[in-house]
């Protein structure tokens, strides 16, 4: 080990690390060039040449011109997809309870604790509705 100096190593753990780095910003890039939408094909294969080409500059220019959008299209992923198990979450509860009629026994019961939280109902009042509705 005294051939090859402590510097030496650090710098060769910092060149690894820059390379492992580089790997993933050009990942990120080619990801979002196939997500994005507003491209049509031709741009997508424009950028798409360029960046394996001139890989260094071509990652350099694409983050400075489309740097902004692919946080919004990152952020608008992570909206729909957000969006999309929501939906998923409402669909498996609402059948849970006998087809398309359980979202509304579930909305019927949570009318239901509202207006006993409220006090508009008592508690005989509330149980013999929920096992009206239950029923």
């Amino acid at each position: 080990m005294d051939d090859y100096p402590l510097l030496n190593l650090f710098l060769t753990m910092l060149y690894l690390f820059l390379w492992v780095m580089w790997f993933f910003l050009l990942f990120k890039v080619v990801t979002d060039l196939f997500r994005d939408h507003t491209l049509n094909g031709w741009a997508k294969a424009g950028w798409l040449i360029f960046v394996i080409l001139l890989p260094y500059l071509g990652v350099l220019i694409y983050l400075i011109v489309r740097g902004r959008s692919m946080h919004e299209r990152d952020a608008n992923a992570v909206k729909d997809s957000e969006a999309a198990f929501r939906q998923y979450v409402r669909e498996a509860a609402g059948t849970t309870g006998g087809g398309s009629g359980g979202s509304d026994h579930v909305n019927d019961l949570a009318k239901l604790a509202e207006l006993k939280d409220k006090g508009a109902l008592n508690e005989d009042e509330y149980e013999r509705a929920k096992a009206k509705l239950l029923a």
